[in-house]
């Protein structure tokens, strides 16, 4: 894989100021940075069409079914992908980063990639502790269930797109990332993690930032775990 194809996707709600800063931090190496506006009621669809993003509305709200209408529109693009970049539209992943995140799958064959914050420099008060916590629960029941060695749930991650089709990808909200690894845990892909910085968000959290967020996400989470064991 010596010049691979890389297609970004970022599920966007209401990120009008901070969705053109995370697209023009995207290194150049990228071809299609696929922006799903999932409902947005401020200005994030123009926003991201002036910085170059080719923006899929999906009105029904849910991260995962954002991310499931950029698969689907990405799937019909005439030349595949062969790697699929995920990140938040918040501004708290460093885009240029993604280097980095890529370099596993070129050089060492690897089939997916996690950018774990946990592992990375975090700024003061960009993860909540209920995030932290939540973190460090789901990823030591996923070693003790599923013999993984997870260290974070985070979103900034890279996966093969062949290998992301094969898995079957359901989940509409919460459960997303962690279906993710799961099933890549099952399917015996060869997968890793490297450290990836973090900083606070610009505009406020839709899932640490109220309370039926976070316990909306606690619980799908450890539904996501209990469904597929």
């Amino acid at each position: 894989m010596n010049q691979p194809i890389i297609d970004v996707i970022i599920p966007a709600f209401n990120e009008e100021d901070s969705i053109g800063k995370v697209i023009r931090d995207i290194p150049t190496i990228v071809r299609h940075v696929v922006v799903a506006n999932n409902g947005s009621s401020d200005s994030t669809k123009k926003v991201a069409e002036a910085a170059g993003a080719i923006v899929l509305d999906e009105p029904q709200k849910g991260y995962g079914k954002a991310c499931l209408t950029a698969m689907d529109y990405l799937s019909k693009v005439e030349e595949q992908a062969d790697i699929v970049v995920f990140l938040d539209g918040d501004y708290s992943d460093y885009p240029e980063q993604l280097l980095d995140l890529i370099k596993p799958i070129i050089d060492q064959d690897n089939d997916m990639v996690i950018g774990s914050r946990a592992l990375g420099k975090r700024e003061g008060g960009s993860m909540t502790l209920p995030q932290v916590f939540g973190n460090w629960l789901a990823t030591t029941l996923m070693r003790w269930i599923y013999k993984t060695n997870y260290t974070d749930l985070g979103p900034f991650r890279a996966i093969k797109w062949d290998q992301l089709k094969a898995l079957g990808m359901v989940d509409e909200n919460y459960g997303w990332t962690i279906e993710m690894q799961i099933k890549a845990a099952q399917a015996g892909l060869k997968t890793t993690e490297i450290p990836v910085d973090y900083r606070k968000r610009i505009g406020v959290s839709k899932v640490s930032g109220t309370v039926k967020g976070v316990f909306g996400a606690g619980y799908k989470i450890l539904w996501t775990i209990y469904k597929y064991w």
